[in-house]
């Protein structure tokens, strides 16, 4: 019988609730408890989730010694306190991208990591997923050629929530943060897997960005060169909606992944006038796939995948394209 890893989750809002409705289908994890700023809060989570306990502050949560390790799913400015303060009680952390709000503060992460010893993973779950390991597959075989191009576009529509934290410069708001991370962590992922790499950082991002009334972006691009000579060009926002697509063009065709971070959708090969579609690839369970992959890399501190030099270079990276002015 597999042992099982024990789950704590501290932050109950969406994408929580995805995280504790999948566990269960994993083979490594269980839910054991959670916590939130509020007792009801927690209480009404557990009521959905049977047999976890319910803390109403988050160090009930990390003082509880049958958590061993804990997902951390508050709004973005929370991240860096929570996760350090994890790591401080012993338990292993999996943290919701962006890992930290700059790169000051995830190297503050992985620093209270390495001190104590902990498992540490920025919540990427795409990156943990066969999908996208296939297609940095297809990329390092050449199937394409030489990889001269990649485009990443994540904008959605939120509508004109006031209270949402998207627009709110005090819980992180911005599409930057909030989803062009997943722009900018996929083209660097591919830049590196094109050089054999586990991910490149480039030597220069120019970007742009256009403010909402909160003065947050809300709509975002940029333009990356790798040292390979790899260009990049991502879109982001928070008031257009899109397609959500990756493609990576070579020398000899090019790749397309519609909704690159929420696989498994497909993939499409286009050499001439040739087209290849992939589907079927790999779970749709994946957050219970990710918990997984955590349990498999614990020994080590840190995923091969997700390695704690990406999450710097990509918060290093997104700093930068913060950086730039407003058009």
């Amino acid at each position: 019988m597999v042992r099982k890893l024990r789950w704590g989750i501290l932050g109950c809002g969406s994408i929580a609730e995805t995280f504790a409705r999948e566990l269960p289908f994993s083979v490594t994890g269980e839910l054991v408890a959670v916590g939130s700023r509020a007792s009801r809060t927690a209480d009404a989570f557990c009521a959905r989730h049977a047999g976890c306990r319910a803390y109403g502050s988050y160090e009930e949560l990390l003082a509880d010694q049958d958590v061993e390790a804990v997902y951390i799913s508050t709004p973005h400015p929370f991240h860096a306190e929570w996760a350090i303060r994890a790591a401080g009680a012993g338990k292993h952390v999996l943290c919701e991208k962006p890992l930290a709000m700059n790169t000051s503060e995830v190297a503050e992460i992985i620093q209270a990591a390495r001190d104590k010893g902990t498992f540490l993973m920025e919540a990427f779950m795409y990156k943990c997923h066969p999908q996208t390991l296939r297609v940095a597959e297809l990329i390092r075989a050449g199937h394409i050629g030489k990889i001269r191009f990649i485009e990443a576009a994540f904008s959605f529509s939120a509508g004109a929530e006031a209270n949402s934290r998207l627009f709110d410069p005090k819980l992180g708001g911005g599409s930057i943060l909030d989803v062009g991370c997943y722009t900018m962590s996929v083209c660097r992922f591919l830049a590196g897997a094109a050089i054999g790499q586990a991910y490149a950082d480039p030597v220069s991002v120019n970007g742009t960005w256009v403010p909402v009334p909160s003065g947050v972006d809300g709509l975002a691009a940029a333009s990356l060169l790798f040292p390979s000579g790899i260009l990049g060009q991502l879109q982001c926002g928070t008031g257009l909606t899109r397609p959500q697509d990756l493609l990576v063009w070579g020398d000899l065709g090019h790749i397309r992944i519609p909704q690159f971070w929420n696989p498994p959708t497909k993939i499409e090969i286009h050499l001439g006038n040739n087209v290849t579609t992939e589907q079927d690839l790999g779970p749709t369970k994946k957050y219970a796939w990710q918990a997984d992959h955590v349990e498999e890399c614990l020994p080590n501190q840190q995923s091969p995948i997700l390695p704690w030099g990406d999450s710097l270079g990509n918060a290093k990276a997104l700093d930068a394209w913060l950086a730039c002015r407003k058009a």
